[in-house]
C-alpha cells in the first residue's frame, strides 16, 4: 500500500524526511485510533439522526454500491447433501411410466457407479398458489408461500463429489482456500452493526460443518473481519468465551491498554492487512459480548411466533433448525448482512452428519423426514419477513450443492447429479411466482436457460447492488472474485 504522507516541516526525529507518515498522524494527533473510534461513532449517529441504513463497515470507508440495491441481506439456507429436484420442484411424469426401465440415454458416471434403472417419485405433487406452480408433498408449507419464489430448475455444477460441491458453491472454486459468498458479501457492503460482523453461520442441535470443514466459511485472503463467526443458536454460550469475564468496563480498560501495544505493533509492521483484521475483530468481540446473548434470547417473542416456526413442535430437529429461522431474521433486523443456516442429521440416519440430504439409500424416507425438519421454519421465515416489511430487503436463497439422479441408485436411493437441479430465491427482489428453465423429461440434465452456481451467484450480488465483475480483490498478481470468470445476473428472476 502506497504510504500518505503530510507534510510537517521541522519535526526533527519524529518525521520521515520532514514529512509526517500516515501512522504517525494517528499515533499523535487527535487522540489517535481513539479519535477515529469516536469520529466513527458520531458519525453512525449523525446518519441515524438523517434516516439512513448505509453500512459503515469499521475501519473502512463506506462503500457504494454500483446500482441501486434491492436486498440489504441474505439468508442461504443450505441443504447440504443435495436434495432430490425430481421430488421436490421439478416433478416428471415421464419417471412414473417408465418406473423400474433402463434409462434410454447415456448415463454418466456417478460418484458410487451403482447405477439401476429409472426410480419414479414417491411424492405426489399438486399445483400450489396464485401462480399454480407444482410443489411435492414433502414441502406443504414451503408450498404455501410458492408465490414468494423464483424457481430455477436449470442449475449446474462443474463437481460430483460433497467436498468438491460445498467448495464451488461457497466460493466459486472447488477447494481450499478462496472467500466465501457472505465473506464476499461482507468485503463489498460491510456490516449495518458496528457490534456485529457482517457474515455469520448458525448451527444448533447436532448440526455439524459440511464436508470441507469451516474453510467453507473462510475470507482465505480478504481481510479477516470478513470470516464467518459461528453461532450456537441454542448453546449456553452462542460463542465461545462470549460472557465477559469480569465487568464490561474493566474489559474495555485492559482491551485500551493492549491497543498501545497494537498500535505500535502495527506501525513496525507497517500496517500490514492481517494485523489491522486482528485489532478490528478484538473491537467487534467486545461489543458482541452484550449483543450476541442479547440476539439469542427468544423469551420476547410471541409464543405464537415460535409455535410459527416450529419451536415447540414434537421433533427435536425441526425445533432446532426453527430456532435458526428465528435467529436469523433477528439477524437481519439487527444489520447482519449475510446469514448461512445448518441442516441436522436425519433421524433415521440416512445420509451423514455432514451432508444429511445425502440418501444414497433410503431415500424416500431420508427425505421425507429431512424435509419435515426445514419445511415449517423455512417457511415461516418467509412468511414473517413479509409480514414485517423486511422481505423486500432481504434476500432468501434455498439450494443444494447439487440434485440426485432420476434412476435409482441399490434399490431405494438415488445418486448425486450435477447435470440438472433446482435452487430458488425468495424475497429481495426475485420475481416471486416463477419458474426458469428446465430439465429434460426425466429431470437428469438442464436443457433449457442452464444456469450455472456462477450465475446464481451474479444474482444475489446484483440484487446487493454489486456488480459481480466488479467486486475483485487483487492477490497473487490476480484480481479474484467470487464468480472467477464467468456468471452473468439471471434477468428473468429479477422483479
Amino acid at each position: 500500500m502506497p504510504r500518505t504522507e503530510i507534510s510537517a516541516a521541522g519535526q526533527g526525529a519524529n518525521t520521515l524526511g520532514g514529512r509526517w507518515s500516515r501512522r504517525r498522524v494517528l499515533e499523535t494527533c487527535s487522540t489517535g485510533f481513539g479519535g477515529l473510534a469516536l469520529s466513527a461513532l458520531l458519525g453512525r449517529s449523525a446518519r441515524a439522526s438523517l434516516g439512513t441504513t448505509a453500512p459503515l463497515p469499521a475501519g473502512a470507508a463506506l462503500r457504494h454500491t454500483h446500482h441501486p440495491a434491492k436486498a440489504k441481506s441474505v439468508i442461504f439456507c443450505f441443504m447440504s447433501g443435495g436434495v432430490s429436484q425430481v421430488d421436490s420442484f421439478d416433478p416428471k411424469p415421464r419417471l412414473a411410466l417408465d418406473d423400474g426401465k433402463p434409462m434410454p440415454m447415456k448415463v454418466e458416471r456417478t460418484q458410487f457407479n451403482d447405477n439401476g434403472n429409472i426410480m419414479a417419485s414417491p411424492f405426489p405433487f399438486k399445483k400450489w398458489g396464485q401462480s399454480g406452480i407444482p410443489v411435492s408433498t414433502m414441502f406443504p408449507h414451503i408450498a404455501g408461500v410458492v408465490d414468494e419464489l423464483a424457481i430455477v430448475r436449470s442449475m449446474t455444477t462443474t463437481v460430483n463429489e460433497h467436498a468438491q460441491g460445498n467448495y464451488v458453491i461457497h466460493t466459486g472454486f472447488p477447494f481450499l482456500g478462496f472467500p466465501s459468498a457472505g465473506a464476499w458479501a461482507s468485503y463489498g457492503l460491510g456490516s449495518e452493526n458496528a457490534d456485529m460482523p457482517g457474515y455469520v453461520v448458525l448451527q444448533s442441535g447436532k448440526a455439524e460443518t459440511p464436508h470441507g470443514g469451516v474453510g467453507l466459511y473462510s475470507n482465505a485472503f480478504l481481510p479477516g473481519q470478513h470470516q464467518a463467526s459461528i453461532i450456537k443458536a441454542d448453546a449456553p454460550e452462542a460463542i465461545a468465551n462470549i460472557r465477559p469475564r469480569g465487568t464490561l468496563q474493566s474489559q474495555r480498560r485492559r482491551l485500551d491498554f493492549v491497543a498501545g501495544f497494537d498500535r505500535d505493533f502495527l506501525a513496525e509492521a507497517d500496517r500490514d492487512p492481517a494485523i489491522e483484521a486482528a485489532i478490528h475483530n478484538a473491537e467487534t468481540a467486545f461489543r458482541m459480548q452484550s449483543e450476541v446473548p442479547e440476539l439469542c434470547d427468544i423469551s420476547g417473542e410471541t409464543e405464537a411466533t415460535k409455535e410459527r416456526y416450529g419451536l415447540n413442535v414434537n421433533s427435536h430437529r425441526t425445533a432446532d433448525y426453527g430456532r435458526q429461522c428465528l435467529l436469523a431474521r433477528r439477524l437481519v433486523e439487527r444489520g447482519v448482512r449475510f446469514v448461512e443456516l445448518s441442516c441436522l442429521r436425519s433421524e433415521n440416519g440416512y445420509g451423514s452428519a455432514n451432508n444429511p440430504w445425502d440418501q444414497h439409500k433410503g431415500m424416500q424416507v431420508g427425505h421425507t423426514q429431512m424435509a419435515a425438519q426445514v419445511d415449517q421454519p423455512i417457511a415461516a421465515l418467509i412468511a414473517d419477513l413479509r409480514e414485517r416489511g423486511l422481505l423486500d430487503s432481504t434476500l432468501v436463497v434455498w439450494a443444494g450443492e447439487f440434485g440426485r439422479t432420476p434412476f435409482c441408485q441399490g434399490s431405494d436411493g438415488r445418486d448425486h447429479n450435477p447435470q440438472g437441479f433446482t435452487v430458488w430465491l425468495a424475497g429481495g427482489g426475485a420475481k416471486g411466482g416463477t419458474i426458469h428453465g428446465a430439465t429434460d423429461e426425466f429431470g437428469y440434465h438442464a436443457i433449457e436457460n442452464v444456469c450455472t452456481i456462477y450465475d446464481m451467484w451474479a444474482t444475489v450480488l446484483h440484487l446487493l447492488g454489486i456488480d459481480h465483475e466488479e467486486l475483485t480483490y487483487r492477490h497473487g498478481g490476480r484480481d479474484y472474485r467470487l464468480t472467477d470468470v464467468h456468471g452473468h445476473p439471471i434477468r428473468q428472476i429479477i422483479a
